[in-house]
């Protein structure tokens, strides 16, 4: 009865800031969550190394055999994929939300804190944004609904393997750059979000904890950069074939 009280007692500018605090840790939350999600990818890709017969495995593992049988085979996949789906969704809009917000407060101040000289990727992270969903929809177009796909339809060779799929796709050396660009905004808007992410859930604490989050948020950077670049470049020169 306390709390309901104190609710209806709140202003609209102290709703409006409880909302925001709430979009920012929304954001946070479901930051971490892709930015896992891209270390697992990563780490799946690299599996490329270890030969044909290992990468179909975890491939078809991925399709169908994971928490089998406690659930239907096939299943968690679609889970997954509808919670990731959901992640980007509330991501985008909790962001979309509080740049309005920043931007209706105080147009001329936010218009001058846009000017500052921030990192490169703070001062992009919603171009990137805009930049990753883009190539992400493509993605999972050419790898997982297999309509757009650059070296030729489809066909029954490429079904019975995804390392061949994996493999015709990138020794088009195009496409390796244009992977590049992507990886590397990606990599941008991760370095700025993780950064954000901890400080919104208060991390950032002290000068001491500042150094180790920035010093985790480029690490974390780094390796994604490395990791997924590593895979597409062995390809695109033959050390995998």
């Amino acid at each position: 009865m306390v709390c309901s009280v104190a609710t209806m007692t709140l202003t609209p500018h102290q709703r409006a800031v409880r909302s925001s605090v709430a979009l920012k840790a929304l954001m946070a939350v479901t930051g971490l969550m892709l930015i896992g999600f891209l270390l697992m990818h990563m780490y799946g890709n690299l599996k490329m190394f270890l030969g044909a017969d290992s990468f179909n495995h975890y491939a078809e593992w991925l399709k169908g055999d994971i928490l089998y049988p406690m659930l239907p085979k096939g299943s968690f996949i679609w889970i997954f994929r509808t919670v990731m789906v959901a992640a980007v969704v509330l991501h985008l809009y909790s962001a979309l939300v509080l740049w309005q917000r920043a931007k209706a407060a105080s147009p001329s101040s936010y218009k001058a804190r846009k000017t500052l000289s921030q990192t490169y990727s703070a001062r992009t992270m919603r171009w990137g944004g805009v930049i990753l969903a883009g190539f992400l929809i493509f993605h999972l177009a050419q790898f997982t609904v297999h309509s757009a796909l650059v070296s030729g339809s489809f066909g029954t060779t490429y079904a019975d393997s995804p390392y061949l799929m994996v493999v015709g796709e990138f020794r088009n050396w195009w496409l390796v750059a244009l992977y590049g660009i992507w990886v590397a905004v990606v990599t941008m808007h991760v370095r700025h979000g993780f950064w954000s992410a901890f400080t919104t859930l208060g991390a950032n604490t002290s000068e001491k904890a500042r150094t180790v989050l920035n010093a985790c948020a480029w690490a974390v950077a780094v390796l994604l950069f490395i990791g997924f670049m590593m895979m597409p470049m062995a390809v695109l020169f033959g050390w995998i074939n």
